[in-house]
């Protein structure tokens, strides 16, 4: 029985074929083919800068940095996220305050935001996990009333959207991945999107060692070699050209599983709301018995993921607040197999995996 992964992307001949393009014209660091597809991913996220950087998380921290984050600033994050999202703040030398999320999906609880600044909040860190929209309008209006930054943790959820637009681009600053588990991918890679000409050279001059041209250095403000390459950007390119089918495929993989979690009273689908232009990258459920329905599967050929721990659970960010809804999503939730080039067949044999579990 051949084993299904949890998740499936895919890298081709064409890829093969762009890289060697580059290699050809010596171009190997970052140069022409790394700002063509900074102004290609501009274009599509209709955003005046974008920014290819070595990861999402990279994007993250170079991002605090820019919005000029300093020792015992706070940095309002949610509770249910990937570490990376909490890392950022905390290598500035910054804190981080932890919101729970709402009962239903793993968001941010705006309503509980205000509660959590002080005098020493900089900025809040909302997360569209699995490409699913915050609420943008409640959060800026927040952020303009005390004077914060918002920096949009995008990184689940680049082309997702929501009725203002392109998840990521709604705030001072976006920050996406193209991480291997991600819609599109260069291996590894982050991107940084802005609207704020002036953020966006503080940017250029943090990827950079803090410097505009490294031949006469004149040192500016503190970076460090944050570059991409071009021969990763080839790679991009061709993922870019990609990206409507791979949207297509992942949403047909989530409305296959919801239409067969619906009829099964033990599993409940993590929502993602497709109408409103939201995109599935993961399928995630909820499960009471998620170890016995892992162990399960996994004797059936079948690899799943557990959802990642609560933030504060890590011993590091020395939280002692309660987060019942966050609770819910980390004991019962669980990945299925999924991804860009999942097959389908994969998918039918999850399915019927899952109909004959009780």
């Amino acid at each position: 029985m051949e084993k299904i992964s949890w998740y499936r992307t895919s890298f081709g001949e064409e890829e093969v074929n762009e890289l060697r393009e580059s290699v050809k014209k010596e171009c190997i660091s970052q140069g022409p083919v790394t700002n063509k597809l900074e102004e290609k991913l501009a274009e599509k996220l209709n955003v005046p800068y974008a920014m290819v950087t070595t990861s999402g998380s990279v994007a993250l921290v170079m991002s605090m940095m820019a919005i000029g984050l300093k020792p015992y600033d706070e940095v309002i994050v949610p509770n249910r996220t990937w570490i990376a999202t909490a890392n950022a703040p905390l290598i500035t030398g910054a804190k981080v305050s932890l919101v729970d999320v709402v009962e239903d999906l793993p968001l941010i609880d705006a309503s509980q935001i205000e509660k959590k600044i002080n005098s020493r909040t900089r900025a809040i860190l909302p997360v569209h996990l699995n490409g699913r929209s915050n609420d943008m309008e409640a959060i800026n209006k927040i952020a303009k009333n005390y004077d914060l930054w918002v920096v949009e943790d995008a990184c689940q959820a680049l082309f997702s959207k929501n009725s203002n637009g392109y998840l990521g681009t709604q705030s001072d600053i976006g920050c996406f991945s193209l991480g291997v588990t991600k819609l599109i991918s260069t291996g590894q890679g982050g991107i940084i999107v802005t609207k704020n000409k002036e953020l966006y050279e503080r940017l250029k001059l943090i990827r950079n060692n803090g410097t505009e041209n490294v031949f006469v250095p004149e040192y500016q403000i503190p970076g460090c070699n944050f570059k991409f390459t071009d021969l990763l950007a080839s790679i991009g390119l061709v993922q870019l050209t990609k990206a409507e089918d791979r949207i297509n495929h992942v949403t047909k993989i989530y409305s296959m599983y919801k239409d067969a979690v619906d009829s099964l009273d033990y599993l409940k689908m993590v929502h993602v709301n497709l109408s409103k232009g939201e995109i599935p990258l993961y399928v995630e459920v909820l499960c009471k018995k998620k170890q016995d329905l892992s162990e399960f599967l996994k004797s059936n050929g079948i690899e799943t993921r557990p959802f990642l721990p609560d933030l504060n659970t890590t011993k590091y960010i020395e939280d002692k607040g309660v987060y019942p809804n966050s609770k819910t999503f980390s004991e019962q939730g669980l990945f299925l197999p999924c991804g860009p080039t999942q097959p389908i067949e994969n998918i039918e044999r999850v399915i019927d995996s899952l109909k004959k579990y009780q």
